[in-house]
């Protein structure tokens, strides 16, 4: 089926006693269902993120982009920095998102993959280790190590992707993927640096992670 542009709608996700915002696209014939977890003072907004989600619509993949923090919770933590690397509580926004796609009549039947940012990386492979249906897991330029401790509980094909120019994060991403015990790949995007801003290289990204998706959606 030819991929056909599908209008992209805000949601509101109710998760626990928080209310956040997100962009939901489902393409027509759409496969599977991809939920973006945001590293740190990043959310539904991110233009790299867009970017990325453009991508995997036109492989027949939705795409939810959400906030992991309501409006307040985000004031707050930009005061203090209480919330940015509390994974366990990012980890539990990301499941709380994955049973809202569970129930949401336009989700309900697509299998749910993880795309991971910065803090939301690690958030995403803490909150696969327990939700044992998620069909695939992407990072891009993450901190997978920050779950070091339930990353062998992950069962899903995880792929790294990193930037051969970020250099404090390579080893990181290195000793996670020592750690894993599924399906892996680590990917070094050569010349990319954390927020992989010279050209081609968020092209690069995108392809190798919509790649990595279809590959393990299920028929």
């Amino acid at each position: 089926m030819a991929y056909r542009a599908t209008a992209q709608r805000e949601v509101r996700l109710t998760l626990g006693d928080a209310t956040v915002g997100g962009f939901l696209t489902i393409p027509d014939g759409a496969r599977g269902v991809v939920l973006f977890a945001h590293g740190s003072g990043s959310g539904r907004f991110s233009t790299r993120n867009q970017y990325v989600a453009g991508v995997l619509q036109q492989a027949q993949l939705g795409t939810l982009l959400m906030d992991l923090l309501s409006a307040v919770e985000e004031a707050a933590d930009a005061r203090t920095g209480h919330l940015r690397f509390d994974i366990p509580f990012l980890a539990e926004r990301v499941r709380e998102a994955t049973r809202w796609l569970a129930a949401y009549p336009d989700t309900s039947a697509l299998p749910v993959g993880y795309f991971g940012a910065s803090t939301g990386a690690a958030a995403a492979r803490r909150a696969a280790a327990d939700e044992r249906e998620v069909f695939a897991i992407v990072s891009r330029g993450g901190r997978p190590d920050l779950a070091l401790e339930c990353l062998a509980k992950v069962r899903a094909p995880t792929l790294l992707i990193v930037g051969g120019a970020d250099v404090p994060v390579i080893p990181l991403n290195q000793q996670a993927y020592d750690a894993l015990v599924c399906e892996k790949e680590l990917v070094v995007i050569p010349g990319a640096s954390h927020l992989f801003e010279e050209p081609g290289a968020l092209e690069a990204v995108a392809h190798v992670a919509t790649d990595w998706f279809v590959r393990h959606v299920p028929s």
